[in-house]
């Protein structure tokens, strides 16, 4: 551990998980916490729990702004436990000067991701701090979900499953990094930033077999799915051709030297499924705009359990590691 916090340690990545490990669950730890899934079941498995910060830099990006982020990121929280989100909580900390007029806009967008989530904010906080307390603006939401299907849980992945991602990967990242650097694209590169109870929720009334889902945000996929393969003890093969990646997003990758399963996703989920049903979950996925190119990814092994082996079209293989340093720090 450094003596000092670093950004490296909110990436998502290998520092993340120590900091979280060495200091938070160590003073925190209860059963609930330490099964590390995206929300806290609770009041004997009726509902779900959980919490999350925005500090996002830009505030407004193609694709979104802090607002919807924030309702997006809480409410799929939720859905990745299979529970249908319902009350909110809304705590914003905004420095002196802000403009009335951006924080309207921020405030609209997030009423429109209530609105699709039929979620409600039932109670709040505003704290206004002098100029240069915060940058500009930070939001919290917690929320509270119904469960609709309960036993989903990262802790439960076994050789019974295949591995389908919900959308193309590193969107978000590219396009919070293009915006902080002014980069101009012939393309229509934007955030995947939307709430994903609407996908989940018809693969659940389709009754497809979900073993587990996460929603691949700080530390995409790459984070994903190395946490899984722990949890689980088992080890995830991903095939390496079936990764979607758009090409703008791959020739940023290329270019800056990033791996696109290392990029964070804010409407782009990692499900793992009985894979009798696989195919099925994935044409239904794709009849929404955010899962047009859901794909099969990866099959579960216990070839070396505890590690994600990435295989590549040319017959070799090599570990997909946590993604360490300080990649993109902000991007939720």
């Amino acid at each position: 551990m450094t003596k000092t916090i670093t950004l490296a340690q909110g990436n998502g990545g290998v520092e993340n998980a120590e900091l979280i490990s060495n200091i938070f669950y160590r003073h925190f730890k209860n059963p609930l916490l330490e099964k590390s899934e995206d929300a806290a079941i609770i009041d004997s498995g009726r509902l779900a729990f959980t919490t999350d910060s925005f500090t996002v830099s830009p505030l407004f990006f193609a694709g979104g702004d802090i607002g919807k982020l924030s309702i997006c990121g809480t409410c799929n929280d939720l859905a990745m436990m299979g529970a249908k989100p319902t009350y909110m909580t809304c705590a914003v900390m905004v420095e002196e000067g802000f403009s009335i007029e951006a924080l309207n806009t921020i405030v609209t967008s997030m009423a429109k991701e209530l609105a699709i989530n039929g979620a409600t904010i039932v109670c709040g906080d505003t704290k206004v701090v002098p100029r240069g307390a915060v940058d500009k603006i930070f939001i919290n939401t917690t929320g509270i979900g119904v469960v609709q299907k309960g036993g989903i849980s990262s802790n439960s992945v076994s050789d019974k499953d295949t591995i389908i991602l919900s959308n193309d990967i590193g969107r978000h990242g590219a396009t919070i990094f293009a915006a902080r650097e002014g980069m101009e694209f012939e393309s229509d590169l934007s955030s995947d930033c939307t709430s994903l109870w609407p996908l989940v929720e018809k693969l659940l009334a389709e009754g497809i077999g979900i073993t587990a889902m996460r929603d691949a945000t700080r530390g995409g996929v790459a984070a994903v799915l190395n946490e899984w393969a722990k949890q689980s003890n088992i080890c995830i093969e991903v095939e390496e051709a079936s990764l979607p990646v758009s090409d703008t997003v791959r020739g940023i990758c290329e270019i800056l030297g990033f791996e696109a399963t290392n990029l964070a996703n804010e409407g782009t989920f990692v499900l793992a499924v009985k894979s009798h049903d696989a195919p099925r979950a994935v044409e239904i996925l794709r009849t929404f705009d955010a899962g047009q190119n859901a794909a099969i990814i990866a099959k579960v092994t216990h070839q070396y359990a505890g590690k994600v082996v990435l295989l590549s079209p040319w017959g070799s293989k090599r570990f997909m590691e946590l993604p360490s340093g300080e990649l993109l720090p902000r991007i939720c």
